[in-house]
């Protein structure tokens, strides 16, 4: 008999983690060993069952996705994780890799995607959006954080969460006001907004991650 895929679903909204748990059950040689609602749950789990895969939501109510990821990989390098999320996280792509995240898709995605992908994972393979895949060639496959902000742009974005204008910014670094602008504009890139409001919103979501890759 075929050993059987373990794997562990990680999510606070109970009617999601059963939609996924019907979605994977209806794979052969998959074993659903448990679905937790938080991060203290899912470790626990992880110690209990050592699942062979992990679909880990991003957003947890005590916790987030990244660092229970970091945590599981310290302890269990071979548990393939797949960051399950319901926000964009694009622009997380390179730093989730950092912590050898096994994939990145949308909770919107389909139950034949999400097959396709605990299929590969269980052979060690994984699925990789077209776009992604084109930077990793392009890049001959040395993938560097360009998508998250530097120092600099640290500092800018706590200075627009704090209100200030460009021009007040200016003042504030002594720079001109027009590399101030250029500094916005990377930064909206990065972050993949368009407002002044987009940007704040999401420094502050994942502000946590800003601050690690600082230390």
């Amino acid at each position: 008999m075929n050993k059987q895929s373990k794997i562990l679903i990680v999510d606070d909204h109970p009617l999601m983690a059963e939609a996924t748990s019907s979605t994977l059950k209806q794979i052969d040689g998959v074993q659903i060993v448990g679905i937790a609602g938080n991060a203290k749950q899912c470790l626990e789990l992880v110690d209990l069952h050592v699942p062979d895969i992990v679909f880990l939501d991003f957003n947890l109510p005590d916790q987030y996705g990244d660092e229970v990821a970091k945590i599981i990989k310290g302890k269990y390098p071979t548990t393939h994780l797949v960051i399950f999320s319901g926000i964009e996280l694009s622009h997380l792509y390179n730093h989730l890799i950092g912590l050898e995240v096994s994939a990145v898709i949308s909770k919107e995605s389909s139950g034949t995607l999400i097959k396709s992908l605990v299929t590969l994972l269980m052979e060690n393979f994984t699925v990789v959006p077209v776009p992604v895949f084109h930077k990793m060639r392009v890049s001959s496959g040395n993938l560097h954080q360009t998508d998250l902000l530097d120092d600099d742009e640290v500092n800018m974005m706590t200075m627009i969460v704090q209100g200030l204008t460009n021009e007040q910014m200016a003042d504030e670094v002594h720079m001109s006001k027009r590399t101030v602008d250029n500094y916005v504009r990377k930064i909206y890139e990065k972050l993949g907004v368009k407002s002044r409001a987009q940007a704040v919103d999401k420094f502050n979501q994942f502000k946590h991650i800003f601050d690690v890759n600082r230390r």
